[in-house]
């Protein structure tokens, strides 16, 4: 395999499936059977899942002017406290040795994130989902994903969306857009790329960490990026 560690970033929607809110059964265990199936050829998997399918911390202030920032974010934590609980039950059930490791203590629930903790449990086999974010408010699960990748020394960081990489415009929209192969993390800030937020971009820069954007809805697309294969687009840190 190219990646014998890597960081997969879900994001709360994509748990949502064709629902409008919430959880969906099937999306879940499709989710599990393809992290099985990288954890059984030998690779080292954490997960960091946001919480956007039950609360979206400060996109939903406007809404209420009641919940401030700080509050919001704070909620958005715990609703990937949530979704961790929900992704451990479907890949213990299938035979995965799953610990989740959050940044806000809740001992009776998951193991305080600790690095060291989370590389000895990714060595022996186990498969580590960090939430909670970082514990703090004002950053993002993408930023969360970018950090706790670097601390845990992945070799890579996959994204795993609904669409198969980066294109020029919203593929979704505009049948003319074209798919990026690859781009440089100095080309996703000139041309305002917002499928990660910036501070992600900018720490994936200069920690010289590679981030793949791909499918993770098309089944074995995430065996097959960790094998190599040049699914979705890889954003890389240009050489000067």
């Amino acid at each position: 395999m190219k990646y014998k560690r890597s960081l997969l970033k879900l994001s709360g929607e994509a748990l949502m499936g064709k629902n409008g809110f919430g959880l969906h059964s099937t999306r879940l265990q499709q989710y599990a059977e393809e992290v099985k199936k990288v954890v059984d050829m030998g690779g080292q998997v954490a997960i960091v899942i946001g919480g956007g399918n039950i609360f979206r911390g400060f996109s939903k202030i406007g809404e209420d002017k009641k919940i401030n920032r700080i509050e919001g974010d704070y909620m958005g934590m715990l609703a990937t406290v949530i979704n961790g609980i929900a992704f451990q039950a479907y890949l213990e059930n299938i035979g995965i040795c799953t610990y989740l490791q959050t940044a806000i203590r809740m001992d009776q629930i998951a193991e305080p994130f600790r690095k060291d903790r989370a590389i000895h449990h990714l060595e022996k086999g186990r498969v580590v989902i960090f939430v909670a974010g970082l514990g703090n408010p004002y950053f993002t699960t993408d930023t969360a994903a970018v950090l706790r990748a670097i601390e845990i020394k992945a070799d890579v960081l996959l994204k795993g969306t609904r669409v198969d990489g980066i294109y020029t415009n919203d593929p979704e929209k505009d049948k003319y857009a074209k798919k990026f192969k690859n781009i440089s993390f100095d080309m996703v800030y000139k041309m305002g790329i917002k499928v990660m937020d910036q501070t992600a971009f900018i720490l994936g820069n200069e920690n010289n960490l590679p981030i793949i954007i791909f499918d993770i809805n098309k089944k074995g697309n995430f065996k097959k990026v960790i094998s190599g294969e040049e699914i979705g687009t890889l954003v890389f840190k240009k050489q000067r």
